[in-house]
């Protein structure tokens, strides 16, 4: 298992991956700053050539806690495509570089290599916590108002929460792992992960969130209005999905034919 762990790592560290979704989180950020930056100045942010209209659109107040809800919802609509493509490239590269059978060749059991894959998609977690950092260093050069001692632990609970979620949006992107591996590659799964976002967000919209995976982790940062988190069924439903889905990886890698 350490073997099969170092590698993975050393096979992320040597990728564009990280960098890739670490800029996309940022971007998040950056944009979220953005739309503060346009609710707190209007004039000037017309001046600068930026839509003040749209940035109403977010429904969002020009202050921390607007700001750190605005986050949340960023990193909640980021976190289904990014977590399910960091999946999807650790289960689905040895089959597109046709390095699977060297993998399974080696004196290492396919569960821990699997084991290993999962362990490194944890990195999905050093995300939310790059956005949590980023976002705070953001909205301390725009000088939002409203911070104060309150705000200061209501903040903490909120960036709790968001690695709460972000936990939750890694797990239900489990299955992609499965699918990468039938698929043997990455475009079978990237379909699976793009379906899954868009009936995410059609059953969220038509209610019925509380009962597909998916959705839950973006009812929990409020997507779809206030009132609306599933409670502690979503989050076993989450957890049982992924766990199922991370088990039946396991038994696909011990028991499929390699050789094709």
């Amino acid at each position: 298992m350490p073997e099969a762990l170092w590698a993975e790592l050393l096979k992320a560290r040597r990728s564009r991956l990280p960098a890739i979704t670490a800029l996309a989180f940022a971007i998040a950020a950056l944009v979220c700053g953005m739309f503060m930056f346009i609710l707190t100045d209007p004039p000037r942010a017309r001046a600068l050539g930026l839509l003040g209209g749209k940035a109403q659109l977010s429904g969002a107040s020009a202050d921390w806690p607007g700001f750190l809800a605005l986050l949340a919802q960023a990193r909640a609509v980021g976190d289904g495509g990014v977590f399910g493509l960091i999946v999807i490239w650790l289960f689905g590269r040895e089959f597109s570089d046709r390095t699977a059978t060297d993998l399974l060749a080696l004196p290492t059991t396919r569960t821990a290599i699997v084991t290993a894959k999962f362990a490194a998609a944890a990195w999905a977690l050093l995300l939310a916590a790059w956005l949590a950092g980023l976002g705070l260093a953001v909205g301390a050069v725009l000088g939002l108002p409203g911070w104060s001692g309150a705000t200061a632990a209501a903040g903490v609970g909120r960036l709790l929460a968001m690695a709460a979620l972000a936990a939750l949006a890694a797990l239900a992107s489990a299955p992609l792992a499965l699918a990468a591996g039938i698929g043997r590659g990455y475009l079978a799964a990237v379909g699976v992960l793009f379906a899954l976002i868009f009936c995410a967000q059609v059953i969220a919209a038509l209610g019925y969130g509380a009962y597909f995976p998916w959705s839950v982790p973006g009812l929990y940062a409020g997507i779809a209005g206030a009132g609306q988190a599933p409670g502690m069924p979503g989050v076993l439903l989450v957890v049982a999905t992924g766990g199922a889905a991370a088990v039946a990886t396991a038994r696909w890698w011990n028991r499929a034919d390699h050789t094709h």
